[in-house]
């Protein structure tokens, strides 16, 4: 779904699964600076927004879902995963409930498979489950902002920022309220600030096995005190008796090249040169207007932590996200 925010000046469209909204508005650093100081707003119109009611919504959300949600109070934000059977991550719900309606963004397209999925588990449970991606559009306000939420609007405010589910059709009124929130900012600004904050997004940090334990997402998005969930025996015995086979860093990357690293590309140990063995790839790398290149990647659990890398042939040094 292409954004109407497009046809803002200096607007240059965002690529691959997030096309649709733009990834800058002509001057990267700047609009990440002015976000990272509270200023602007990001256009997220292209994720998908479910929303859940009905009697048993959240006793019902409580049984697919990794989080605690049964008794979640009107207005406070949580994040969710849903897990194969085998404890492999399939989606990631942000959720918030607004008193009679629990509203949740994900990532762009996913919302089919997901309505799919929710629709085969309602049995005999007073819920209805409905895309509302056509009526709603998330806007995203960074944190530290003062900006006004516009009456009525459905807010999931969280120590990052605030995500606003934000009817369709005003948008364009929205962005054009520059006095009142800022100008729009682009998606590699927001990119930018999540891969420095550490957070795993589905179809970057995730592959066909990643599992909640190897990016952080225990605590965050996963209770350890719930129960019947799909996945949750593979999720309580790697707790319980085992470590994950891989675990999320934070890569710093030689900032002389100039070209990042691309999802995927091979992650290895500097000591063992160009042909040494893959220890992991490299999920999203970004410009950060502080820290310079960045990344977020995936490595092997018992990869040393003093360890040098290179992602493909651009060194990189290591912080440790999740502990091996």
């Amino acid at each position: 779904m292409k954004s109407p925010l497009l046809s803002l000046p200096g607007a240059v469209p965002a690529e691959g699964v997030d096309e649709g909204v733009a990834a800058h508005y002509g001057d990267l650093f700047r609009e990440q600076r002015a976000f990272a100081g509270g200023t602007g707003f990001v256009d997220l119109s292209h994720r998908g927004v479910v929303t859940v009611t009905g009697d048993d919504r959240l006793s019902w959300l409580h049984l697919l879902l990794t989080q605690h949600v049964s008794d979640l109070p009107a207005g406070r934000a949580t994040e969710a995963l849903i897990l194969s059977a085998h404890g492999h991550i399939e989606h990631a719900l942000y959720l918030v409930d607004d008193g009679t309606t629990t509203w949740a963004h994900v990532e762009p397209d996913s919302q089919d498979a997901l309505i799919a999925y929710l629709e085969s588990m309602k049995f005999f449970y007073r819920v209805e489950v409905t895309d509302r991606t056509a009526e709603f559009a998330v806007v995203h306000l960074p944190a530290g902002s003062i900006a006004d939420v516009p009456e009525g609007v459905v807010v999931r405010e969280t120590p990052y920022g605030r995500d606003l589910f934000l009817p369709r059709t005003d948008l364009e009124s929205y962005a054009a309220d520059v006095d009142q929130h800022g100008p729009a900012v682009g998606l590699l600004a927001y990119e930018a600030l999540r891969v420095e904050h550490h957070q795993p997004r589905i179809g970057f940090e995730t592959d066909h096995r990643t599992i909640p334990h190897e990016l952080g997402w225990i605590g965050s998005a996963v209770h350890l005190q719930k129960g019947c969930y799909r996945g949750q025996e593979t999720v309580a015995r790697v707790q319980n008796l085992g470590k994950p086979p891989r675990r999320l860093v934070f890569l710093h990357l030689d900032g002389s090249e100039v070209h990042l690293p691309p999802h995927g590309a091979e992650l290895r140990l500097a000591d063992e040169g160009p042909d040494g063995r893959k220890i992991g790839f490299v999920t999203t790398a970004v410009r950060h207007h502080e820290l310079g290149p960045i990344a977020l990647g995936l490595v092997k659990r018992n990869v040393p932590l003093d360890a040098r890398l290179v992602a493909d042939t651009t060194a990189a040094a290591q912080e440790v996200v999740v502990e091996p």
